[in-house]
């Protein structure tokens, strides 16, 4: 049978994950069948989380029976979540053999209320470490200034990092150097370095959004200029990558073991309906990166996507663009800056919005008891 487009990707150099978990896809046979498809992985997030279990009945009779053992509502949410990350992953556990540890992870978020927080984000990434004791795990950190403190610390106690809500170059570049640091502790303690693995998970689609927003506003010969900010900026990124794991300083490391912490491209479904609908896949080729998308940019990208190198060392025309944002007063840093402040609080409303329908599930179960 000829190979799909996910599979010819693959042998590129890219990876596809799903942005999305849910028990329906884990009980039906059909992550199965994607990963029969060249499926390689699968991230989550609160939000993704809040849809599964509150949307759905899939998840009602284990609530009710967590609750009549006493569970708190916090303790529903922590097992619901980590069975599905266990499932998930031992599914996925033939394509992390496979490929050798370099494919076939599933990534849980730590509680986004600890963003701001560094032990207590160590404290709880250890602690999901141990109770979902899969060694195709990854957990979910966000890239703030606690957070890189750690991502470099998890990484040193040889833990998978899902480095998250990257929108800036600047903050791509301190949680290359957080894992840097990390990984040479760990090895310096004598670990086995080959078996950690990480990535740098950048944030796509919203630069454009907002950028396109602000631009707007502006006189119409900006036009030039929309629907373009987003991909230039993870054309620097990418750049980034490429330095810095290509430099002596992570050479003398991969001597020894490591593995580089690879750019993961998220937040990848078009938001403009005037944008291709793979826009940000097509655009984001790359060697030695991720792709995490939804399962409707999953579908379109089976069904017309095409692999052609988009991303390289040349990004001429991806500073182009971002200079020229600035000709019209939009500093992609201040957006990136925004960005992830909103990131944050968005993923906590999501959480609070999860927890709360664990409490009306419960609440309704109840009723219908009675």
């Amino acid at each position: 049978m000829a190979k799909n487009v996910a599979y010819e990707l693959a042998e590129f150099g890219q990876s596809v994950w799903l942005d999305n978990i849910n028990r329906a896809m884990i009980d039906s046979g059909k992550l199965k069948s994607m990963i029969g498809l060249g499926l390689r992985g699968m991230t989550s997030n609160p939000s993704i989380f809040d849809k599964a279990i509150s949307a759905s009945p899939d998840y009602d009779e284990e609530i009710l029976e967590l609750h009549q053992e006493g569970k708190t509502t916090f303790e529903i949410y922590d097992d619901l979540t980590v069975r599905d990350v266990q499932d998930a992953a031992d599914i996925l556990k033939d394509v992390y053999q496979e490929t050798k540890g370099l494919d076939g992870y599933v990534s849980l978020e730590v509680n986004p209320k600890l963003a701001f927080d560094t032990k207590k984000t160590i404290e709880e990434a250890k602690r999901l470490h141990k109770k979902v004791n899969r060694a195709n795990a990854m957990f979910k950190v966000p890239a703030t200034k606690e957070g890189f403190k750690a991502i470099e610390e998890l990484t040193a106690c040889g833990i998978n990092v899902n480095a998250t809500l990257i929108f800036s170059l600047e903050q791509y570049s301190s949680t290359a150097q957080s894992y840097m640091r990390g990984i040479k502790r760990f090895i310096e303690n004598k670990g086995n370095a080959s078996k950690v693995r990480s990535v740098a998970s950048v944030f796509v689609s919203r630069i454009d959004t907002v950028v396109d927003s602000l631009l707007d506003e502006k006189i119409s010969r900006v036009s030039s200029l929309k629907t373009k900010a987003a991909v230039a900026n993870s054309s620097l990124i990418y750049k980034k990558y490429l330095d810095i794991f290509s430099a002596t300083e992570f050479k003398r490391l991969k001597d020894e073991g490591a593995n580089a912490q690879r750019v993961l491209w998220g937040s990848t479904s078009t938001k403009n309906p005037s944008c291709s609908d793979i826009k940000y896949v097509t655009e984001l080729i790359a060697k030695g990166t991720v792709n995490t998308m939804p399962e409707n940019t999953w579908e379109a990208f089976l069904g017309h996507g095409k692999i052609k190198e988009a991303l390289s060392a040349d990004i001429e025309d991806a500073k182009m663009v971002i200079e020229g944002l600035k000709d019209f007063d939009v500093d992609i840093g201040i957006v990136c800056a925004k960005l992830l402040a909103d990131g944050v609080v968005a993923f906590e409303k999501s959480f609070e919005s999860l927890l709360h329908s664990i409490e009306e599930k419960v609440r309704n179960a109840k009723c219908v008891k009675v």
